[in-house]
């Protein structure tokens, strides 16, 4: 389930109803977008997801001819919008999960927000007037780094901003009886026998001018002109032109079949032989792969460090860092001996996996390296997305008890919180779920970055330890 930030700003979006409206990930993105300012996403690496929206610290205004004036943005009338969910659940009995669990009791969570806002959008005029200003000669370097590494740029046109300072809360209780060795559910962690009642609360001040909500179009440069495309698709266009480093790329295909084009990537087995792909592509040593993974497993809490390393890595020749991603630039550069290319290639497929997961999964990743679980929910992970995979409706499932029985107390309640995080309608004391169309996306970044994950640790083994694993 998304952080307090997130599940606020997708409830006012969803409110809205607009469909080209864009709620903010997280509070450092919603201090940096303003009208204007330029957003990228790259280019992704796999048919099943697509990487975040990234908000530059650069606006169109930095890549055009200096003008008269800063062009005005409409303000339309403030929006009011008040949000509580407040959850109770009630439990009693016990639960065959490889854990020694029986218990009754109650937990209630309360999630709530209420906040002043209004909308500010780019009038056609503006646009109009925008156009006839030429892009700076000669090209910024940030505008010149984008081009190589062929990522796609958009400009934001729209945003929801709040008018003033406000507080969100989350608060939950749980009152609990009863002898038990698993959470009542993932946010509650405890071992022992008896009763107790627990209460958590959490405030977030969200700073007044903060974007909520946006909408952005995509920036077009071709040679010396550019434009926005209003009407466009997403993505229906390249922001530069084709140039020969997107070859390097890991692409897939459609198939034409009997004269009709057909989406030929479009089942789990499709997206089990694309990460086989990604592994059996890779040629790195096994001193590479023990500090990629160590120092990728030292920077999956901080998510702007993996970004760092993603934008090196597309460098060529790599650029520098410090930190934990500077040792993976300097290994790879000492393991000359080892053809490039595919081997940068899972490096960064596995990064741009673990971007597309929540802050809260990157931490929850983090205790599933340290706990050694990646192999047994990413198995688990198959089992759910592998029947429905082309569901495009809510369907309830049951969890398998024999993948669920290895993982016992602070290890199922870790898992447990990776999948809701997906959006998937998890209970921890019952193995009935329910599939979410929504949830596909992460879920399969999920079971990409697993799957890689546990083929590094598997590869790091020592002489006589498990062979290597393609994807499963």
């Amino acid at each position: 389930m998304p952080c307090t930030f997130e599940r606020a700003t997708m409830g006012l979006a969803k409110e809205i109803g607009h469909k080209e409206l864009r709620p903010v990930k997280s509070l450092l993105s919603a201090t940096k977008i303003r009208c204007f300012t330029l957003v990228q996403r790259k280019k992704a690496r796999s048919q099943f997801w697509k990487p975040r929206d990234i908000p530059l610290d650069f606006s169109l205004m930095h890549i055009l001819e200096p003008g008269t004036s800063v062009p005005d943005s409409a303000v339309e009338a403030p929006v009011l919008f008040s949000d509580t969910v407040i959850k109770k659940q009630q439990a009693g009995g016990s639960v065959n999960a490889g854990a020694d669990v029986s218990f009754s009791g109650e937990a209630t969570q309360c999630h709530g927000s209420s906040f002043e806002c209004q909308i500010v959008t780019t009038p056609h005029e503006t646009w109009t007037e925008l156009q006839k200003r030429k892009l700076r000669d000669p090209e910024p370097s940030f505008l010149r780094h984008c081009r190589r590494a062929a990522t796609n740029l958009y400009v934001v046109t729209e945003i929801v901003g709040l008018l003033k300072d406000t507080e969100l809360k989350d608060l939950s209780s749980q009152s609990i009886l009863g002898k038990f060795s698993i959470p009542l559910n993932i946010f509650v962690k405890g071992e022992g026998q008896g009763g107790g009642h627990k209460v958590r609360e959490k405030k977030l001040t969200v700073p007044q001018g903060s974007v909520m909500a946006y909408r952005r179009k995509q920036l077009v440069i071709k040679g010396k002109g550019w434009d926005i495309l209003h009407v466009a698709e997403d993505d229906e266009e390249e922001t530069f032109p084709p140039v020969p480093y997107q070859e390097r790329y890991y692409s897939l295909k459609e198939a034409t079949l009997e004269g009709t084009e057909e989406v030929f990537w479009e089942d789990f087995k499709h997206l089990q032989e694309e990460v086989s792909q990604i592994i059996k592509g890779a040629q790195l040593s096994k001193d590479a792969q023990d500090t990629v993974f160590s120092n990728i497993r030292v920077m999956l809490g901080d998510r702007e460090a993996l970004q760092d390393l993603m934008d090196m890595l597309e460098q060529a020749p790599f650029g520098h860092l410090s930190g934990p991603g500077g040792i993976i630039l300097n290994e790879l550069k000492k393991n000359s001996d080892y053809p490039w290319g595919k081997s940068e290639d899972l490096i960064l497929y596995l990064l741009e996996a673990i971007m597309v997961l929540s802050d809260i999964q990157l931490g929850l990743l983090a205790y599933s390296v340290e706990k050694e679980i990646l192999s047994q929910q990413r198995d688990l992970v198959r089992s759910i997305l592998e029947p429905n995979f082309l569901c495009s409706g809510s369907v309830p499932f049951t969890l398998n008890p024999e993948l669920l029985a290895p993982l016992q107390g602070e290890s199922l309640s870790i898992t447990y919180g990776l999948l809701a995080e997906c959006g998937l309608k998890m209970e921890l004391n019952s193995p009935t779920s329910a599939w979410e169309p929504e949830a596909k996306e992460p879920l399969c970044a999920l079971y990409g970055a697993l799957c890689i994950l546990q083929h590094l640790v598997v590869s790091c083994a020592p002489p006589g330890g498990q062979a290597g694993e393609s994807a499963q």
